[in-house]
């Protein structure tokens, strides 16, 4: 592909990043994000003469896969030199000391390869670094974010790239925007941030800690306000031609004696099962229990797993036979879950097959694949799929927003044929209806803040 391929969108993109020393480019998945960011280094690099090495810092499959490619794909990007430092340790040396314009590292080694440079007292190398998937760095607390910030007033360029900002809450866009701004819009310090824009809504009367906070009113506003001068955001149903996606919500129901298990986990932090006692220490681990009976299956204190129901790989069953024989995905979050289904499925005949390796990728995408079964966890930023089907079943849903968008972004993408089809097994009356009541609120804050950054196009 040449330049002149690029959207008019694509092309605003590039600008803004030429123009903006610190960005944040907010795209839904689907949008460029790579062919934007690589375009705008080429210029910066040999029209403008602004910079002179880059850092990428991306998931590991992204790293190793999609910038390579994107670098290949397009023509005027395709004489870029690119080291990809993965790997061993021996390995990342060696492709840190290769000469290239552009290093893309994956974001677990980011402690390494600054404490890698500090130990040899090389000075920081990189000008500009790209951030794939900020909201990878939403934690201050993790070691990536603390080695970034570390080097973060030697950058004279830094670019964040994500579709989902602020996936569990407004909370998150402090350490994201730190990095990018270094801590100029909302402050160097997280404390003052909450003190400034939350207020506690929730908080462990023995210890005082609080674990849960809410925006103050007029604070959501007043964060976007604040961070607009250096975000762009826009939505692929704005710019690209997507296909229809329906999501369906199928309800089973527990048997009496499902529901008094149930019941008894919520009620008392504790379940007789087989003659054994499960508890839940605490509020957190309790909703993991209930997810995972919700689901029909237990781990116990030795991780062995105690069966309580089969009413939704029932459902599952029904679903992929009413599928007629295509294609289907089927999300899953526990590998009991995993290990269930794939027992249940082959006694009905199919032959599911993990979607994680390149080669299963490809089977699937060339439509060798019945029944693919994928892990929010493992199969999200970077794998194209849309090409094998446009049937997801939840078999297992996951409380992270991010992780929940990005599957179903595996079908739901440009390029996809075929109207996209999301289906939730849900048991009633359980943890699962909160999940995906969460889901949705925590996408309300996020369109919220799309909406107040969006940049306003005429294309």
């Amino acid at each position: 592909m040449e330049r002149t391929d690029l959207h008019e969108y694509q092309n605003y993109c590039v600008d803004f990043l030429k123009t903006h020393p610190e960005a944040m480019l907010i795209l839904e998945m689907g949008l460029g994000k790579s062919c934007i960011s690589l375009t705008a280094i080429l210029d910066l690099m040999f029209d403008s003469f602004d910079v002179s090495k880059v850092l990428v810092i991306a998931p590991l499959r992204v790293a190793k896969t999609v910038w390579p490619e994107e670098r290949d794909t397009w023509e005027h990007a395709h004489f870029l030199k690119m080291s990809v430092v993965v790997g061993s340790a021996k390995q990342r040396e060696a492709a840190l000391k290769a000469p290239a314009d552009i290093y893309v590292v994956n974001r677990e080694n980011v402690k390494w390869l600054v404490d890698f440079l500090e130990k040899r007292h090389i000075p920081w190398p990189f000008d500009m670094v790209v951030i794939d998937e900020l909201s990878s760095f939403k934690n201050h607390q993790s070691q990536r974010w603390k080695a970034l910030r570390k080097v973060r007033p030697q950058i004279r360029r830094m670019v964040g790239l994500t579709g989902t900002p602020a996936s569990n809450g407004l909370l998150d866009l402090w350490a994201e925007t730190y990095l990018i701004d270094n801590g100029q819009r909302l402050g160097r310090f997280i404390g003052r941030y909450r003190e400034a824009y939350f207020k506690a809504a929730g908080m462990n009367p023995y210890t005082g800690v609080v674990y849960n906070y809410v925006p103050l009113p007029g604070a959501e506003d007043a964060i976007y306000s604040r961070i607009s001068d250096i975000s762009v955001s826009m939505k692929a149903l704005d710019y690209l031609d997507m296909p229809e996606c329906v999501m369906v919500n199928h309800y089973v129901d527990l048997e009496p004696s499902e529901r008094e298990l149930y019941d008894a986990m919520k009620k008392e932090l504790l379940v007789e099962l087989d003659g054994e006692t499960i508890d839940a220490a605490n509020a957190a681990v309790l909703s993991g229990k209930l997810l995972q009976m919700a689901n029909g299956a237990l781990y116990n204190e030795e991780r062995q797993v105690k069966v309580i129901h089969d009413q939704k790989l029932q459902e599952l069953s029904e679903l992929i036979e009413q599928a007629n024989g295509q294609n289907v995905l089927v999300a899953y979050w526990y590998q009991h879950d995993h290990d269930r289904i794939r027992e249940h499925l082959k006694e009905q005949g199919y032959e599911p097959r993990d979607i994680k390796s390149d080669q299963e990728i490809a089977d699937w995408n060339a439509g060798k694949i019945q029944v693919g079964l994928i892990s929010p966890g493992s199969v999200g930023h970077g794998v194209n799929i849309q090409k094998g089907g446009h049937i997801l079943i939840w078999f297992s849903l996951v409380w992270s927003l991010e992780m929940y968008q990005q599957t179903n972004a595996r079908l739901w993408r440009q390029g996809q044929k075929e109207v996209v089809t999301i289906h939730h097994i849900l048991t009633r009356d359980t943890v699962d209806g909160d999940v995906l009541d969460a889901l949705k609120h925590k996408d309300t804050t996020q369109q919220n803040l799309i909406s107040a950054v969006k940049a306003h196009l005429t294309i």
